[in-house]
C-alpha cells in the first residue's frame, strides 16, 4: 500500500505540534511561540529535526550560521540540488506555522518520496534557516545570507538585549563563525530554491483557495519624518495662528493612506508616532512619524515616494510647518523566477486547484537566496490572514494539498531535467 499525501500531511501536523512546544514561554495557543536564533529552543528544534531527517535516511549537517541542512540524495552523486525550506525562528509571541511549516512540508515530501520509492535525478536539501526574523540580533535573513554567500561579517558584532554578540552566540551553539564563508553553496550546483509559507494575508481565504503561487517578494522602504511647529498654551493661542505639528502629522497620515488606496500594487502605513512636548494643554511643537511603503514593483514604489513627498511638502507649507525627512531603509523587490513559477503554477493545476498568483507583502528568505539561484514560493492560506500572533492557524487539509503540489513540482523538474 502506497504512502499517501494525507498521511504525509498528518505527519507534518504532528511534527508542527511537537516543535511548537520548543518556546521560551509555554502554552503556544495562549502565549504564542518565541524561538530565537542560537537559543535552547533553537537547539531543541534542530535536535528533533535531526532525528526525523535521519529516520528518513537523510544525511544531516549544521553549518556555521546555525542552519540545519538535511540531504535526500539522488543516486547520482554529481547531481545538482533543489533547495527547499524556510526559517525555524519566530517573532516574540508568534504563531506555530510562520517559517517552520516550510521546513516540515519538505520533510514529509521526502517521506512521501522515500516510502513510495520515487527516485529523482537531483538531490533535495531541506534547510531550516537559523534566523530570518532578526528578533534577537536584528540580523534579518542571517541563515539565508550564509547559504547565498552574502553574509556581512560585521553582523557578528551585533548584540542581543543581554549584550551577547552574534559571534559569541554562534560559538556557544557549536558554530565556527570565522568559517561562514565556506558554507556558501556553489551556484552551479543549485537548481533553485522553493519556499512554502503561510500567506500572512487574507486573499487565499477570501477566494476559498488552499494555495497560491507567489510572483514577487515586495520591495520595502521606510522613512522618518519630523514635523516642526511652535508650542504654545492650548487655551490662549487662537486656532487660526497655530502651528500645530500634530495636526500637520494627521494630514500626512491621510495623504499616505489615500495614496496607497489609489495606487495599484502599493500598500503603506504610518506605524509609529512620537509627539512633543506631549502635554494635555500644550500645542504640539515636534511630531516624528514613520512612513513605510511596499510594492512588488520598485518603479511603483519609487514613483509613489516622489508623489507623496511633494504632497507632504505642499500640505505642511500651507500650515506654516517645516519638516526633516530621512530615508531610513530600502529593500528592492525580488521577482520570482518566471520558469520556476510556471512549474509551480502547473503543479497547482495538476492538483485540480484553481490557480491564483499573488505577490508577497512580507519579506522572506528568498530576498537573500535570489543572489544564489532562481527562487519560487508557494503560499498556503491562513485563517483570517493572521500571522505573527498566537492565534495564527491553518487548515490541516491544506497541508495535504501543499505536499501534493510539491510532489508535482518535483515530477515536473525531473521531466525538465530529462529533457535537457
Amino acid at each position: 500500500m502506497s504512502y499517501s499525501f494525507e498521511q504525509a500531511a498528518e505527519q507534518a501536523w504532528q511534527w508542527l505540534e511537537t516543535v511548537a512546544r520548543f518556546s521560551e514561554i509555554q502554552n503556544p495557543q495562549r502565549n504564542g511561540v518565541t524561538r530565537q536564533c542560537a537559543t535552547p529552543e533553537h537547539r531543541a528544534t534542530l535536535d528533533a529535526l535531526t532525528t526525523w531527517m535521519r529516520d528518513l535516511g537523510m544525511s544531516v549537517r549544521q553549518d556555521n550560521g546555525a542552519n540545519l541542512i538535511g540531504r535526500y540524495a539522488s543516486s547520482n552523486p554529481d547531481a545538482r540540488t533543489l533547495l527547499l525550506g524556510s526559517h525555524q525562528d519566530t517573532v516574540p509571541n508568534g504563531g506555530k506555522y510562520d517559517g517552520i511549516m516550510g521546513v516540515m512540508l519538505p520533510l514529509v515530501l521526502v517521506k512521501y518520496l522515500r516510502q513510495n520509492r520515487i527516485e529523482l535525478p537531483f538531490h533535495i536539501d531541506v534547510v531550516a534557516f537559523s534566523d530570518e526574523e532578526g528578533s534577537r540580533f536584528s540580523s534579518t535573513l542571517l541563515g539565508s545570507k550564509v547559504l547565498a554567500g552574502t553574509f556581512d561579517s560585521n553582523m557578528l558584532y551585533a548584540t542581543d538585549d543581554a549584550g551577547v554578540t552574534l559571534k559569541q552566540a554562534l560559538e556557544d551553539f557549536g558554530c565556527h563563525p570565522e568559517r561562514i564563508v565556506e558554507d556558501r553553496y556553489a551556484p552551479e550546483d543549485v537548481i533553485a530554491f522553493i519556499e512554502t509559507h503561510i500567506e500572512q494575508g487574507p486573499q487565499l481565504e477570501l477566494e476559498n483557495l488552499p494555495v497560491g503561487v507567489v510572483s514577487a517578494i515586495t520591495g520595502i522602504e521606510r522613512h522618518q519624518l519630523t514635523i516642526h511647529g511652535l508650542a504654545g498654551h492650548a487655551g490662549t493661542v487662537p486656532m487660526h495662528v497655530r502651528q500645530d505639528s500634530l495636526v500637520g502629522a494627521a494630514g500626512v497620515i491621510r495623504l499616505v493612506d489615500a495614496l496607497c488606496r489609489e495606487t495599484e500594487e502599493l500598500v503603506g502605513v504610518v506605524g509609529k508616532i512620537e509627539n512633543a512636548p506631549n502635554g494635555v494643554n500644550v500645542i504640539p511643537q515636534t511630531t516624528t512619524l514613520s512612513i513605510e511603503l511596499r510594492s512588488p514593483q520598485d518603479k511603483v514604489r519609487r514613483r509613489a515616494r516622489e508623489q507623496l513627498l511633494e504632497q507632504i511638502d505642499a500640505s505642511l507649507t500651507a500650515s506654516r510647518l517645516t519638516f526633516d525627512h530621512v530615508l531610513t531603509y530600502e529593500q528592492s523587490a525580488v521577482q520570482c523566477s518566471e520558469w520556476l513559477s510556471r512549474e509551480l503554477e502547473g503543479a497547482v493545476q495538476d492538483s485540480g486547484i484553481t490557480l491564483r498568483v499573488l505577490f508577497s507583502g512580507a519579506g522572506h528568505d528568498g530576498l537573500a537566496m535570489q543572489s544564489l539561484c532562481d527562487i519560487g514560493m508557494l503560499f498556503l492560506r491562513c485563517e483570517g490572514g493572521v500571522s505573527h500572533h498566537p492565534s495564527e492557524a491553518i487548515n490541516p487539509e491544506d497541508l495535504t494539498t501543499a505536499v501534493e503540489v510539491l510532489a508535482n513540482v518535483c515530477r515536473r523538474l525531473a521531466k525538465r531535467h530529462d529533457s535537457v
